[in-house]
């Protein structure tokens, strides 16, 4: 087999991650906890990861999942657009990361729709 060198950028999607939240400014939305789903892409060089074929070398995604649970899951946040900004940040910490994007969607937050999601995205 023959040995390529070259980088490898590698696209992560943690797909419909789903938390409940106290997400908005109405009585019953402060009182009461509501889904959100949480979307994250992001892209790493994981080259050296596919080298030495070890977790240590490799962006670890449990890690960016387990923070995001434990940041949303039963916490207040009063806009989309602030919780959107927040689990990006924790994406974003991880200095591994070089591009990422988060959409959170709120389900049935307006009447005769399925959701309402904002998409904020952040690059190195």
């Amino acid at each position: 087999m023959t040995k390529v060198t070259c980088n490898h950028q590698a696209r992560v999607e943690i797909k419909d991650l789903l938390l409940r939240a106290y997400i908005g400014i109405k009585e019953e939305e402060i009182n009461n906890q509501q889904d959100v789903i949480i979307n994250v892409r992001l892209t790493y060089d994981a080259t050296e990861a596919i080298s030495r074929n070890e977790i240590s070398a490799a962006l670890n995604y449990r890690t960016i999942t387990k923070q995001i649970i434990g940041h949303v899951d039963g916490n207040r946040f009063a806009l989309l657009e602030r919780l959107t900004h927040e689990v990006l940040n924790i994406v974003m910490e991880h200095t591994a990361v070089q591009w990422a994007q988060v959409k959170v969607d709120k389900p049935h937050a307006l009447r005769y729709t399925e959701s309402v999601s904002i998409r904020l995205e952040a690059h190195r």
